[in-house]
């Protein structure tokens, strides 16, 4: 990519390849000759000796190439003379122009003694002097000769292996600081994809920093940074990495180190796409301007696969977002659920696609104790039709349930293989325990019934703290509101009030009433069911005028006439009378 952009650019005569080639270009003339003596020629950048066996490509600018990399102490390209074997990594070289010398470089002192080896004729072949171009171009801490090894770096390692660019570039560079100064310099300029200082005419850095300041603060930088790297604490021992294979995963077919599946979504969509070529000016009817119908039919089949590869990324979202990697996790999970609140699991597990973590985590904790409850509820249901009046019964009959539904069935008396066949032994009934604990004597102590008020006889002494005591036990309890009582514990004036006798109706037998045939009848209490089977009134139709009484007494402060509650019951008049001389007695209404 690197190396398309460079040669684009270079094309146009105006990237980076050509700013830094014109540099090249003003640094190699001849005819010019900087402050010094240093000798004249035709230094350029391009390469030096290297110790690889991998294979060079030169651009057509001949600027930049792929280069055979040594790496020193310092990092970055490493040039040794071909005769001594000196690094002349960091001082001026000269290099052989003629066309059988292939990146032949000299030492100064090998040079000025005429000394050669191999194809080289110091007698005839031209040469080069060849020196690091240590001023700022773009910025004022990275200098010409680090801009074009950092171009080189990304050219033959690609973009993003910014750890190998950063070596490839030296100078104690690091990942990071090579990454950072590429994205602020190239990519957030705003005469993208050349940097803002692109002008082969714009000096102003190197009038602003001289040549040997801009040198000495780059050899501070690196005696710097070489004394912290040598007292740095030493770096802890490197694991044997985990290879990328799907056996190294807890899911078979992931790789860890891609974080990809060996068996993606749409494992195919490439195939689609694989052959297909770009040109640029390609599709374009010069004549017409518009897209050809070949072009159009690859514009949709790119589309396609667009489609196809977000498909892909948004599944791997929610596998990612979900933790759904964690196989043993989620497996030892998944095992402490019932069969029902598996499946039901199961089946919340489309809604995670538009839900994050914590939002399904919280979605799916609701829906089991939902489902617990139901549990509860068709249990109690269960132990009421059961005539099981207290949680302490209920518990004994769930054990005494187990343990006949586990006793295998009973042989007939002439089944003759009665006694060979092999007992067939019912499954045991999951229970979760939340419904468990929903349905224990051990209740909160909110649910907790109320305690049973100590009775007083009429007879006894009150001692002089009465009033006191009198409050205490007048004060509200916690425990569950029951039909027709209240959760204040009852004083002894209303343990002594007489029960109310219902009078009977002449010629009418007492009707019957029995949890079998009656419904909504544990919803009333043993007095309201006497009163229900002595005027031979079902619990529905009685709960239906108990409501209106009490409404029609509530719009005039609790009190309620005679005759205003006949014409709200609307039955016998003989029964309303009893009705509302009960609530009169229960202390529900009041009588005007």
């Amino acid at each position: 990519m690197a190396a398309q952009l460079i040669k684009h650019l270079g094309s146009r005569g105006g990237g980076r390849a050509a700013v830094i080639g014109d540099w090249a270009a003003i640094l190699s003339s001849p005819n010019i000759k900087r402050k010094g003596s240093s000798p004249p020629g035709l230094p350029t950048s391009d390469g030096g000796h290297h110790q690889s066996s991998r294979e060079s490509s030169s651009n057509e600018m001949g600027v930049i190439k792929r280069k055979n990399i040594v790496k020193g102490n310092e990092g970055g390209l490493k040039y040794i003379c071909d005769v001594c074997s000196a690094d002349i990594t960091s001082t001026v070289r000269i290099r052989c122009a003629h066309a059988i010398c292939s990146e032949y470089d000299l030492c100064v002192p090998c040079f000025s003694k005429g000394e050669s080896s191999r194809d080289h004729d110091p007698t005839s072949h031209p040469f080069s002097v060849i020196e690091q171009h240590s001023v700022p171009i773009y910025t004022n801490d990275w200098g010409a000769d680090e801009e074009l090894l950092l171009l080189e770096g990304l050219e033959v390692y690609g973009l993003g292996s910014w750890s190998d660019v950063a070596d490839h570039v030296g100078g104690f560079r690091t990942k990071e600081e090579v990454c950072d100064h590429y994205t602020k310099t190239y990519i957030e300029s705003s005469k993208f994809p050349l940097p803002e200082n692109a002008d082969p005419k714009d000096l102003s850095l190197i009038e602003e920093i001289p040549r040997e300041e801009f040198q000495a603060r780059k050899k501070r930088r690196i005696e710097d940074r070489k004394d912290a790297a040598k007292s740095a604490a030493p770096a802890t021992p490197k694991q044997k990495p985990t290879a990328s294979v799907p056996a190294c995963h807890e899911v078979q077919g992931y790789m860890p180190g891609r974080l990809e599946f060996e068996t993606e979504f749409c494992n195919e969509a490439e195939e689609a796409v694989q052959h297909m070529m770009f040109d640029p000016g390609d599709g374009i009817n010069p004549r017409t301007g518009e897209l050809e119908p070949e072009m159009e039919l690859k514009m949709l089949v790119m589309n396609i696969y667009n489609a196809r590869l977000t498909g892909r990324a948004d599944r791997k979202k929610i596998i990612f977002e979900h933790e759904l990697l964690q196989y043993r996790q989620n497996n030892n999970a998944d095992k402490k659920r019932t069969k029902e609140e598996r499946d039901l699991h199961n089946k919340a597990k489309p809604f995670a696609r538009m839900m994050n973590h914590q939002d399904f985590k919280a979605f799916t904790t609701n829906l089991e104790y939902e489902h617990n409850l139901r549990q509860a509820i068709s249990q109690l249901q269960d132990w009421r039709q059961m005539r099981i009046g207290d949680l302490k019964t209920g518990e004994k009959y769930e054990q005494e349930k187990h343990i006949r539904a586990q006793r295998p069935a009973a042989a007939g008396a002439f089944d003759r293989l009665g006694g060979v066949r092999m007992p067939k032994i019912n499954p045991p009934i999951e229970i979760p325990p939340a419904t468990t604990a929903l349905t224990a004597p051990e209740l909160p102590e909110r649910l907790k019934p109320n305690p049973r008020p100590h009775s007083v006889s009429s007879g006894a002494h009150m001692p002089s703290s009465a009033p006191h005591a009198s409050h205490a036990t007048s004060t509200p309890t916690k425990g569950p509101l029951t039909n027709g009582n209240n959760n204040v514990s009852a004083t002894p004036s209303s343990q002594l009030k007489p029960k109310y006798s219902i009078p009977p109706l002449s010629g009418t037998a007492p009707l019957k009433l029995a949890n079998e045939n009656t419904t909504d009848l544990h919803l009333l209490t043993k007095e309201e069911t006497d009163l229900c089977s002595a005027l031979r009134l079902m619990p529905k139709p009685y709960l239906v005028i108990k409501e209106g009484l009490i409404k029609e007494a509530m719009k005039s402060g609790g009190s309620l006439k005679r005759k205003s509650a006949k014409e709200v019951c609307k039955i016998d008049p003989s029964k309303s009378t009893r009705i509302f001389d009960f609530f009169v007695h229960s202390g529900w209404i009041q009588k005007v």
